[in-house]
């Protein structure tokens, strides 16, 4: 473990991030800075204890200059929601509207390898059923070199959705999570309202609606 490169990565990448936004006025810069720098810290003191790695580590510190660009004033990284359910990002901006990310690389365990795209598709609708209550909107982050599969049925306002569609999604995640399961209501009420494209390599988190989102992976996975 090297913690002074850990630091001076996370370092470098925030003071790039910084200076790669045009500011309405210093108080903003210094406001942003600020900001992640308390963001920089909390994720060195997980690193400290082997709970983080560098790559995920970047992300979230580009959704934490996002959610705080979006007017967030407080965001948290490795948030706990409840017992033994953390999120990635979590971001307040009053009482009443708060934000989560989850960053989703397309990691496939090798125990998948065989059946990736419907294991991709069920940690997707898995996270979203466990995840999606706790805030008023709900964001997956993801690599430009990664397609989201996003199972259709969330994509349909929750009234809209037929019992078959939620049974079936719950038979999805049933074949990869037992402990805990996820519920018919997770499923039924699950939201999913943007999806953030984090490109590491240009500081840069660009934001889209799911349903644009969507649209777009299919055209892609369609023509290949």
């Amino acid at each position: 473990m090297d913690v002074q490169k850990f630091e001076r990565d996370l370092a470098f990448l925030a003071s790039r991030a910084c200076r790669s936004t045009e500011y309405e006025n210093e108080i903003q810069f210094m406001k942003i800075q600020s900001s992640l720098e308390g963001v920089k810290e909390r994720l060195l003191e997980l690193y400290r204890r082997n709970l983080v790695k560098i790559n995920h580590s970047a992300m979230e510190l580009l959704c934490a200059k996002k959610l705080i660009e979006l007017g967030h004033e407080e965001v948290n990284v490795e948030h706990s929601l409840k017992e033994n359910l953390v999120c990635d990002l979590f971001g307040r901006k009053d009482s009443s509207e708060s934000s989560i990310v989850e960053i989703e690389t397309g990691f496939v365990s090798p125990e998948y390898a065989l059946q990736p795209l419907t294991y991709s598709r069920a940690r997707i609708a898995s996270k979203l059923a466990r995840y999606s209550a706790f805030s008023s909107r709900f964001t997956l982050g993801t690599t430009p070199t990664n397609v989201l599969q996003i199972p259709p049925i969330f994509l349909v306002p929750p009234e809209l959705r037929s019992s078959e569609d939620v049974r079936e999604t719950k038979s999805l995640c049933d074949l990869y999570y037992r402990n805990p399961q996820v519920s018919l209501e997770e499923i039924a009420c699950a939201k999913l309202d943007s999806v953030f494209i984090i490109d590491v390599d240009r500081v840069k988190v660009e934001e889209l609606d799911a349903a644009s989102y969507a649209k777009i992976a299919q055209e892609f996975c369609k023509n290949q």
